[in-house]
């Protein structure tokens, strides 16, 4: 698996492209955070708790306001691994999936210790967040996916038979490769989704989320980069489910105004390709992000599922400016996204300037390690 040559990076291509990748990264957070809380829940529920309109802004989860749950927590070491399978590339150890589980391990070393181990300078600077050694609530398919070292494939997947939407909930980082073919962004989505998911329905809407992101990112229209996804999925085996939940999507936003039952109608059992569904439905008939997160996490499906993927494609669509400014000021963990957001997009646009046979910077290989 090899990328394409890279866009050529001007200063203005810069500051858009690293405005998109702050937005998906925090949109998918703010998402997560807002959804949190009514994880769960019933619609009925919602309302009881939180009054006629449901949940309307940041709530109380695991003992504060803007907590994040371990989707946010994947995605971010999602980001992580992709920076190291770019600067380990200079070392001719090109296999950007194995990069991607050893990031995965890292963060299921998280779910177990009690704090970071500074011995370990090999984890890199992620890995040493004390506020991403929070568990919050990890599904059994991710702990046992990253249980041990042993890596799932299409092949061998792990857990086969799981079509949860934990896996495309951490793949919007994929679409932010945008020196990337799309049908390269999606075989590496859907290989690291089979890390935990191995189900098509699970890895294929992995697959077909980060192409959306992916499409977005460059400044396509969300409809254009849904249908950009629908003819890569054409010609994957198993991807009926997830083109026939996009179709279905689509088809939504023209029957009529939305509400939690729309939404509760795409998330169906709560399988990925429900959840791709509504986040691809609440993006669409949002009218503006506040209403796209809120529309997609009043709704008894998981919420906090629904809001991450929402907010990563409004975010990637709109940029970080667009996200609800009170609702960042809350959200847990902010400058380690955002830091981590600036490295990812300087890795990707100046990547020689920081790694490479000229000469590398000791600080980028202390904070991402070659090893």
């Amino acid at each position: 698996m090899g990328a394409t040559s890279g866009a050529v990076w001007g200063r203005a291509e810069q500051q858009d492209f690293r405005g998109r990748v702050r937005g998906t990264l925090l949109g998918a957070a703010v998402g997560d955070a807002l959804g949190a809380p009514v994880d769960g829940l019933t619609t009925e529920e919602i309302r009881a708790a939180y009054g006629a309109e449901g949940l309307v802004g940041p709530a109380f989860g695991y003992g504060r306001r803007g907590a994040v749950t371990h989707h946010t927590q994947l995605t971010l070491f999602t980001v992580d691994g992709l920076i190291r399978a770019q600067v380990r590339r200079d070392t001719g150890a090109w296999h950007p999936p194995t990069d991607l589980h050893r990031a995965y391990l890292r963060w299921a070393v998280t779910q177990r210790d009690w704090g970071p181990d500074e011995r370990r300078a090999e984890d890199g600077w992620l890995a040493r967040q004390e506020w991403l050694y929070a568990r919050r609530d990890p599904s059994r398919p991710l702990l046992t996916g990253f249980g041990d070292e042993r890596m799932g494939t299409l092949e061998t997947p792990k857990n086969p038979a799981e079509t949860g939407p934990e896996a495309v909930a951490r793949s919007a980082p994929f679409g932010l490769l945008v020196g990337w073919e799309p049908q390269l962004v999606m075989q590496l989505a859907v290989e690291c989704a089979a890390q935990s998911h191995g189900h098509s329905t699970a890895y294929l809407s992995a697959g077909a989320f980060a192409v959306i992101v992916h499409a977005l990112a460059q400044g396509e229209s969300l409809d254009g980069a849904v249908q950009r996804s629908l003819a890569l999925l054409a010609v994957r085996p198993g991807h009926q489910p997830v083109s026939d939940a996009l179709q279905h999507a689509l088809g939504a936003v023209r029957q009529g105004m939305p509400g939690p039952a729309r939404v509760e109608e795409l998330t169906g059992d709560g399988a990925a390709d429900g959840l791709l569904a509504a986040a691809v439905y609440c993006a669409l008939v949002g009218e503006e992000v506040r209403h796209g997160l809120c529309l997609a996490v009043n709704q008894s499906g998981p919420s906090g599922a629904a809001g991450a993927l929402t907010g990563a494609l409004l975010g990637a669509l709109h940029g970080e400016t667009a996200l609800p400014p009170a609702w960042l000021t809350e959200l847990e963990g902010r400058a380690t996204i955002l830091e981590l957001a600036d490295d990812f997009a300087m890795e990707m646009t100046q990547g020689p300037a920081l790694h490479g046979p000229a000469g590398s910077s000791p600080g980028w290989l202390a904070r991402y390690p070659r090893v």
